[in-house]
């Protein structure tokens, strides 16, 4: 699988990551077999966060063969210092390390969160203070709005972010263009999550993909597309959504990776239309 340079850190990651969800209340066995799966196509990041169930439980002993070859993000909620110390430490000892890589503020949505994350007391202390420690090695953020993006972006010299770089949000959204400028601006490493995403699931619709708080989409060809989208904007890699399945759709496409012609642009855009985003500005 490809791989590509995160940023200023002199790591490349392959362009497709694996999203911790997929091992979440899977049997140990079986999540073993599902990294090794990854492993196996070419991925060398894997995310995960405490807030996926026992994925971080399970993921855990899975990557343990591969744990020095591989690039392991994990991600906290916690917004003060104390919290965040005590979350990270506790998803080490899930993890079974003694460091992840990528260490990130996850899903920060509001200005008020960047306020206390950034403030006295602040989860930031926390990330500088376990790096200091080795406990982590680079610093980014998730986030789910781009106000509280570019405010984060405008506080701290972070190594990455984490944004939903998304067909659908960009087109429909208008969300994503403004994060991403900014980014590339301060050099970060940026990361994709939602590449599949397709709409918001409709009341009463049956949820045939029950990791997902979305709809995804619907077929391999619309996963390649949805992928080259993001893919061919100057992004690092994407991570895939919770099942294997769509996994394996995004790992199929990116061995047949290339940038979308101006006309497939055209199409992407076309095809976006009328679908309601997950996210919007």
């Amino acid at each position: 699988m490809e791989k590509r340079l995160l940023g200023k850190t002199g790591i490349t990651l392959s362009v497709v990551g694996f999203g911790g969800i997929i091992v979440m209340n899977e049997s140990i066995g079986n999540a073993r077999r599902l990294v090794a799966e990854a492993v196996s196509r070419g991925i060398n990041y894997f995310d995960v966060a405490p807030t996926y169930g026992n994925a971080e439980e399970r993921l855990g002993p899975a990557l343990e063969p591969y744990r020095k070859s591989v690039f392991l993000a994990c991600k906290t909620g916690e917004r003060t210092r104390k919290k965040a110390s005590i979350e990270l430490h506790g998803s080490l000892r899930r993890l079974r390390t003694d460091y992840v890589d990528l260490y990130q503020l996850h899903s920060v949505t509001t200005l008020k969160e960047v306020d206390q994350i950034m403030g006295q007391g602040g989860a930031m202390e926390a990330f500088l203070e376990a790096r200091k420690r080795g406990l982590i090695r680079y610093i980014g953020f998730s986030a789910h709005s781009e106000e509280a993006a570019l405010s984060l972006l405008d506080h701290f010299a972070f190594d990455s972010i984490l944004f939903p770089f998304n067909w659908v949000c960009w087109h429909q959204g208008h969300f994503g263009s403004q994060a991403l400028t900014k980014a590339q601006e301060k050099g970060l490493g940026v990361l994709a999550l939602k590449t599949l995403a397709k709409r918001k699931w409709e009341k009463n619709e049956e949820r045939k993909w029950q990791k997902c708080w979305y709809a995804p989409v619907d077929n391999y060809d619309e996963a390649r597309l949805a992928l080259r989208f993001t893919l061919s904007k100057p992004i690092t890699a994407a991570v895939s959504p919770g099942h294997i399945e769509l996994l394996r759709w995004a790992c199929d496409a990116a061995d047949e990776f290339k940038p979308l012609s101006q006309e497939e642009a055209t199409q992407v855009a076309r095809l976006s239309e009328g679908l309601d985003p997950i996210f919007s500005k």
